[in-house]
């Protein structure tokens, strides 16, 4: 029993210093893949359909305020006011997923990016605890302005695309700094789920919600000068 506690001992606290210290490589280094985009890979290997990557990272100065405010709007509204999970959103989904049929998340964008980042996607209470502590740990470490940078590079934004620029390049012929409000807003309409909807080839449940993103990017404020 000794050398069980000793050994569990060891694993936890490897666990934590590999994971300190990747969230500290990741508070200035380039993000070179993500375990998702490893997993959609295999994925498409064992379908037997030939695995594609797009996937091009770019600095927050190169990415449009638009598409920074219009995901802000569609996924995370208090984004600069919690410190990675938002009560308000978890208390509404505990109440409104006593009648919903299909439960509602209230997953933030800093949870989002560090499940993202270090972890799988699908849910279980494993991945909920680790989701968690790389949570805190990015809060603690990151400004904002680098969980937004991450999150919007290495976020999926359709079949074989991550991130900003590879959707900007491939849905709009733009780059992911000229994308438009309503460009911008596209995008983050899908981001549900980007595998079944597309910002190229929007439907008219997406047109809805690219037209109630619009409105409600108008009150995102990405800095404390703006609006003044």
């Amino acid at each position: 029993m000794k050398r069980l506690i000793r050994f569990l001992g060891k694993v936890i606290l490897w666990f934590v210093i590999l994971s300190v210290a990747g969230v500290l490589l990741f508070r200035f280094v380039p993000v070179p893949g993500t375990p998702l985009m490893v997993i959609r890979s295999v994925q498409a290997i064992s379908s037997g359909e030939k695995p594609s990557l797009n996937y091009h990272w770019v600095s927050g100065d190169q990415i449009s305020d638009h598409l920074k405010r219009a995901v802000i709007a569609s996924e995370d509204q208090r984004f600069y006011l919690h410190h990675g999970f938002d009560r308000i959103e978890i208390e509404k989904a505990i109440k409104e997923n006593k009648t919903r049929k299909k439960a509602r998340g209230a997953s933030t964008i800093s949870q989002q990016t560090a499940k993202n980042l270090f972890l799988w996607p699908r849910s279980s209470w494993l991945r909920k605890g680790l989701e968690t502590w790389f949570t805190l740990l990015m809060e603690l470490i990151w400004p904002k302005e680098r969980i937004l940078e991450v999150y919007l590079n290495i976020m999926e934004t359709g079949p074989g695309l991550y991130g900003a620029e590879a959707v900007a390049r491939s849905h709009f012929n733009f780059t992911a700094a000229q994308l438009t409000p309503q460009q911008s807003a596209l995008i983050a309409a899908t981001l549900p789920n980007p595998l079944v909807y597309s910002s190229r080839n929007p439907g008219p449940y997406i047109r809805r919600r690219q037209a109630h993103i619009l409105r409600q990017m108008q009150t995102i404020r990405l800095r404390p000068e703006e609006g003044k």
